[in-house]
């Protein structure tokens, strides 16, 4: 493993505090509405140049700390520890929320919605939970933010008011706080069983379990616990509430496929596989017999959900919905690479967080662009629209291609790691399931491809009517880099999406013994 020496800074408290002090000040602009937004842009870029500032310093080999406060119990604080891992996630959402914002602002006074004040202000709260889960030094603090983002969230999700948004909500607490039980309750375990909860390459489960003093049992029920903990994963069977939470606003739903919510999940548990328990300790826990250690049931759910969430997608013509249950196959992409343990798998792992990042904001900002223009939700009601909205669509396309693993988009190279990384494993099973999960893709992806290029509209000419400039350039944005950062990895262009390729090389060498 690498070894890292720490510098201690406060630039990772001030990227936390940009969102929480814009939040405040659009409560107080809440009259004038370009001021309010005003607060959310720049609070956005002001955030992503301080995460984007620590760059240089971990690609040094260095992490940073900043500890805010000392709790009364010996070996736990409240603080924060930027390492590579963490900057990958943090990277990913405060860039996105610049373009995020941009595209509500359109969105929101298109469609004259309601509360527009109490929207801005949960979504600047969402992304300082989401912020300070990325850089949380240990599992106290993250559990603090990842409660924070819970509740942050659920006023975004009833936005609406309508009996189907407020019975939405009620399913969304009803699942991510009964989680959150169960998170807490991990934290406590880990303290009990090793005196601390700070996140450390490779583990700090692992003298326990090699001393003798903490059981191969007692290990495994504090993994499901975890899992438990992390339903913001929406790994199956608790994933039901994530398809209902579309009742949202599109940007809303961006936020919770693409930047902040299921990116939580996915992120915490590979911090866990990686940094509580280790790489190591995951594959000699065993469940039953010498048959099914900790890394291999990770996989096998990883691989169930990614094989059944598919197949509900296909099932969908709400273009929101199927995108939905296309988020809950591609959140197990990532659970699968960590649970495979190799190399090449927790590479692949990392890197799809922010290439999913990237393609599905894209695909989502797309489906709110096709409503604005056209006020159509439904697949079955999009035909011609690849016509008369060709940007969105090219955007659309080409992200979807990504997703499907296919070429220019980025998704091909996470899902080529994934792949080596069951080989790696001699998991020719899970290379299988891949390689499927892959093909149904294509299945759900392509009819929506074929209904809005090949179909003539129904009803109206085939004039452009794209959707306002501030929803448009954002989704453009997102497509053009879902292409950079493949181009970057073939050509070697070393240009800023690169950074991403660092530091996923950093936080494997972290990791893998």
């Amino acid at each position: 493993m690498i070894e890292e020496s720490i510098v201690y800074s406060y630039r990772p408290l001030l990227a936390i505090l940009c969102p929480a002090t814009a939040a405040i000040l659009i409560l107080l602009s809440s009259k004038r509405s370009n001021v309010r937004e005003s607060w959310t842009i720049i609070a956005g870029i002001l955030q992503f140049s301080l995460v984007a500032s620590m760059v240089p310093i971990i690609l040094e080999r260095k992490v940073i700390e900043c500890t805010f406060f000392q709790t009364m119990f010996e070996g736990i604080a409240f603080g924060f520890k930027v390492d590579a891992f963490g900057l990958i996630f943090a990277l990913t959402a405060s860039f996105l929320w610049i373009l995020v914002s941009f595209y509500s602002i359109g969105y929101m006074r298109s469609l004259k919605e309601h509360a527009q004040t109490r929207y801005y202000f949960c979504f600047a709260i969402a992304i300082f939970g989401a912020i300070g889960i990325a850089l949380s030094a240990n599992l106290l603090t993250l559990f603090i933010f990842y409660e924070i983002l819970t509740v942050s969230t659920y006023p975004l999700v009833i936005h609406d008011q309508s009996p189907e948004a407020l019975s939405a909500g009620r399913k969304y607490f009803a699942y991510l706080l009964t989680s959150g039980v169960f998170f807490l309750f991990a934290v406590m375990m880990t303290y009990y069983l090793t005196g601390t909860t700070d996140f450390t390459n490779g583990g700090i489960l692992k003298e326990g379990f090699d001393a003798g003093s903490v059981s191969s049992v007692t290990l495994a029920i504090l993994f499901f616990c975890f899992l438990l903990g992390f339903l913001k994963a929406a790994w199956m069977p608790f994933h039901s509430w994530l398809p209902t939470a579309m009742i949202a606003p599109t940007p809303v739903s961006a936020l919770l496929h693409a930047v902040a919510v299921v990116k939580a999940g996915v992120f915490g548990i590979v911090r866990i596989v990686c940094y509580i328990y280790g790489v190591d300790l995951m594959g000699k826990v065993y469940l039953v017999g010498e048959h099914l250690d900790l890394g291999l049931a990770l996989a096998c759910i990883a691989g169930f959900t990614m094989i059944v969430a598919n197949l509900f997608a296909i099932a969908q013509d709400n273009l929101k919905r199927r995108l939905a249950y296309s988020t809950i196959n591609q959140l197990s992409y990532i659970l699968l690479g960590a649970g495979l343990l190799t190399t090449e798998g927790i590479r692949g792992a990392m890197i799809h967080i922010p290439f999913h990042g990237f393609m599905k904001i894209t695909l989502f900002l797309c489906a709110g662009a096709i409503m604005v223009a056209t006020g159509k939700k439904n697949i079955s009601e999009m035909s011609g629209v690849g016509k008369t909205m060709p940007v969105t669509m090219l955007a659309f396309t080409i992200t979807a291609f990504g997703m499907c693993g296919i070429p220019p988009a980025c998704g091909f190279i996470s899902k080529w790691f994934l792949c080596q990384g069951a080989l790696q494993a001699e998991e020719i099973a899970f290379l299988f399931i891949l390689l499927i999960a892959s093909f149904l893709d294509v299945v759900y992806f392509f009819p929506i491809i074929h209904t809005a290029f090949f179909k003539k509209p129904e009803g109206v000419g085939e004039e452009i009517k794209e959707a306002p400039l501030f929803m448009l350039v954002p989704l453009s944005i997102t497509a053009i880099f879902s292409v950079i950062f493949f181009l970057d990895f073939i050509l070697r262009l070393d240009i800023i999406s690169m950074y991403f390729y660092k530091l996923v090389e950093l936080a494997v060498g972290n990791v893998i013994p």
